[in-house]
């Protein structure tokens, strides 16, 4: 609470033991909360202004916001208090039936399946139709997605002159961020966000194309003709086809490539209310399409501090130069006069980010098959120093998902500002069922935070200007 005069102290009550929800079989499910809790498991507000007391009721470990509107002072123009709380650090915006996370105990599930089973034995679209559906599909469910997803990744012919608008050196993140917002000027009635086969069209196109305009986007960067999907292929295969094949009459993939491009998919694809998930829910309150409700969340996720931070890894090993040059830097990060330690630790994980331990075995596998050069060197020199110095360890600046991720796509030669477009394939199939979920949930509403106003008061206008010469 803000500390203007209120106090506030549980009322007499039973320690709360609220688990996170059961997956459930749609979006649609998401239903209101229950009726206000009783006075007996809420919380008993004093406020020290008035000597008035209130009761907040609690629910899955949450107060309403709302109820703080009625704690006011006597002065008529009062409208209660309001939460303030930059950044969302302990705000919930809305309620969820798709990922649950614990960072303090470093668990990650989707739909209740945690995710070192799905990493190990899902396919990246069996993941993509849980997270909307809230259940694995079974065959025949599988087999349609499948067949649905293949049917829809070829692009209007009209988007190679709208790529090849851009120049050769822009940035693949601002050409995929814009032919996704570009999609909704394809297909007009995708604004029928209510009728629910047009909703269905839109989420498999999203999800079809969006990996034929990244490869698109990456060949008009190289100078290199673009590459028409071969529907032959698996999802990831289609993809590196696009990206990498020259003269061969059919494209295979290296399957330690393919398999580890598909794991990483799964392990971006949700990551519960993370900034560009927000971005995404809030900019689809207004009822806009969802290409672009989506595009928000690409540009979201385009940032240093969201989808960048893999790039980043890859940039401060550049700066390090050579695995001699740890050490200093090393101590440098731990003087604070040095540069930041980029791919260690975590805004919500406490402990071992649970996705960094899949992805550091995944990187074993793609170095056994690519070997270790002078930059590799110097990232598991760091890794290793950083897992053993009691500064990090006590700190639990552990390696996340995003310094191994680097590593992998780097072996893979997809060069450095290719990175966030591949987590943006990854993350769409989250995207979508959060837009899903918060178009389908009774409670949302348009995205409209309040604020807190510290500018001046009334002032009369009195104009700094010279007055203007009559001609």
């Amino acid at each position: 609470m803000p500390k203007t005069g209120t106090t506030a102290r549980p009322a007499p009550s039973k320690k709360s033991t609220a688990k996170p929800a059961a997956a459930a079989p749609v979006a649609a499910s998401i239903k209101p909360s229950a009726a206000p809790a009783s006075k007996a498991s809420g919380l008993e507000i004093k406020d020290n202004r008035t000597s008035k007391t209130y009761n907040v009721p609690v629910a899955e470990g949450a107060i309403r916001a709302t109820e703080l509107k009625k704690i006011k002072t006597d002065d008529p123009d009062d409208s209660g208090l309001l939460s303030y709380d930059p950044a969302f650090l302990n705000t919930a915006s809305c309620r969820s039936a798709i990922t649950y996370i614990d960072g303090d105990k470093g668990i990650l599930r989707y739909r209740g399946y945690p995710i070192e089973q799905l990493a190990e034995n899902a396919t990246f679209l069996e993941v993509a139709w849980l997270l909307r559906h809230g259940e694995l599909p079974n065959q025949q469910e599988y087999d349609g997605f499948v067949h649905d997803i293949t049917f829809h990744t070829y692009v209007h012919e009209n988007f190679r002159k709208f790529l090849e608008g851009f120049r050769y050196d822009a940035h693949p993140m601002a050409m995929l961020n814009s032919s996704i917002a570009g999609l909704a000027s394809f297909y007009p009635s995708a604004r029928n966000i209510f009728d629910e086969t047009e909703r269905n069209i839109s989420i498999v196109r999203l999800l079809a194309k969006t990996p034929t305009i990244a490869a698109f986007s990456y060949r008009h960067v190289k100078g290199l003709p673009f590459v028409y999907p071969d529907n032959r292929l698996s999802y990831v295969e289609n993809f590196l086809s696009m990206v990498a094949r020259m003269s061969e009459s059919k494209y295979e993939a290296n399957p330690v490539f393919a398999r580890a491009l598909e794991i990483l998919f799964i392990l971006h694809a949700d990551h519960e209310q993370n900034c560009s998930t927000n971005a995404v829910r809030a900019v689809g309150s207004s009822h806009v399409d969802p290409f672009s409700a989506v595009s928000a969340g690409v540009a979201a996720l385009f940032g240093p501090l969201h989808g960048g931070a893999n790039e980043q890894v890859l940039r401060m090993i550049n700066e390090i130069g050579n695995v001699k040059n740890v050490p200093k830097f090393i101590e440098s990060v731990k003087s604070g006069e040095g540069g930041r330690l980029m791919g260690f630790g975590h805004r919500v994980y406490k402990s071992y980010d649970p996705r960094a331990k899949i992805v550091k075995k995944l990187a074993d596998e793609v170095f056994k098959v690519v070997g270790v050069d002078k930059d590799l060197e110097i990232a598991l020199e760091l890794e290793r120093i950083a897992l053993s110095d009691d500064y990090f360890t006590s700190r639990k600046l552990y390696p996340n998902v995003d310094f191994y991720t680097g590593l992998i796509y780097r072996s893979m030669a997809f060069p450095t500002d290719f990175f966030t477009v591949l987590f943006a394939i990854g993350r769409m199939p989250g995207w979508l069922a959060q837009w899903e979920e918060m178009l389908l949930d009774k409670e949302q509403k348009i995205a409209r935070p309040r604020q807190i106003y510290i500018g001046p008061a009334e002032r009369p206008y009195r104009t700094r200007l010279k007055p203007k010469q009559s001609l």
